[in-house]
């Protein structure tokens, strides 16, 4: 296995500067932002789609370091109800789609998306529960009208430009938010979908991660380092379905927390344990999003947290049996 970062948490800091910073951190793979939320400031489509003097000066930043690209980013809602909304975030995918080509690449990362409840809707409709029986309207509208027949064509374009494995993250407000929905998905329009893995979006679900990885198996693709602390007094009171904001830490019943500061060694070690057990041992990209510690903070924080998880060198013959 490799450590490696969503490098967007760098975003404020010169492309070279984050790439050195990154590898004296002891990393060695990045994952890029390439639209969507969460932008392209250091690996803009745009730009390195049509200018071979920006992409030769990108690439070389990056191998000059010794540094991986692990995959493209580019989380969206490509089957939002407004149209020139979805748009803008499908472009984001193509254009992911055409720049993964062209650096190698056969994976990107996304969200699976999330349409309204009809033609007609204004803004995306996240269905929590089968009853009173509308609900259930409103899911089959979503699922068979507009999220499959987009990802039909989408997996087609991808693999017509090499991309085979489309990793979508499972993420509460999106149609695909556990390992349930994502083989739903997977079942319907092919394997070229597979799984995003972020413990995070799931303690918080009170999914257990390890039982998370044996039921997905193989369908995982790549895999976010991110931790969720449980507030006990919190989710007791109110339970999980928490729409606070991020920024009141004290009233939400669970708040994104860097790696280790949600759950112990033991955990993530099991976790790391269970993914090489079902064939994953690729590369743990860190991400940080806790409001309680600095970026820098958190990531350092991170990184010497999963370097004692890690297992990283190749299994060697069970000489004892």
């Amino acid at each position: 296995m490799k450590l490696g970062v969503f490098e967007v948490l760098f975003a404020g800091m010169k492309f070279e500067d984050a790439l050195d910073y990154i590898v004296k951190s002891g990393v060695q793979a990045v994952e890029l932002g390439t639209g969507g939320f969460p932008g392209n400031a250091h690996c803009n489509p745009d730009v390195l789609l049509n200018d071979e003097g920006a992409f030769k000066k990108f690439k070389d930043a990056i191998d000059s370091r010794g540094l991986e690209i692990s995959a493209l980013s580019c989380h969206g809602n490509a089957v939002h109800p407004q149209k020139e909304i979805a748009q803008k975030f499908h472009e984001d995918f193509e254009k992911t789609v055409l720049l993964a080509e062209k650096l190698g690449l056969n994976r990107i990362i996304t969200f699976s998306g999330c349409p309204g409840d009809s033609e007609g809707s204004m803004y995306p409709n996240w269905v929590t529960c089968p009853w009173p029986e509308d609900f259930l309207k409103i899911l089959d509208y979503q699922w068979n009208e507009k999220l499959i027949p987009y990802w039909e064509k989408a997996v087609k374009f991808a693999n017509d430009h090499g991309v085979t494995k489309i990793a979508l993250e499972m993420h509460p407000g999106f149609c695909v938010y556990n390992p349930e929905t994502l083989l739903k998905l997977r079942n319907a329009v092919g394997d070229t979908i597979g799984a995003n893995f972020d413990p995070s979006h799931l303690f918080w679900q009170g999914v257990d991660p390890v039982y998370a990885i044996r039921q997905l198996g193989d369908a995982i693709y790549f895999f976010h380092a991110k931790d969720t602390r449980i507030d006990e007094i919190n989710t007791k009171t109110y339970g999980v379905l928490d729409t606070k904001h991020y920024s009141d830490e004290i009233h939400r019943s669970w708040i994104f927390r860097s790696v280790g500061y949600g759950h112990d060694y033991q955990v993530w070690k099991d976790i790391v344990s269970n993914l090489r057990m079902v064939g994953y041992d690729d590369v743990l990209s860190i991400e940080h999003e806790d409001s309680l510690l600095s970026g820098n903070e958190g990531f350092q924080k991170a990184v010497a947290f999963l370097k004692d998880v890690l297992a990283t060198e190749p299994v060697s013959g069970m000489w004892w049996a």
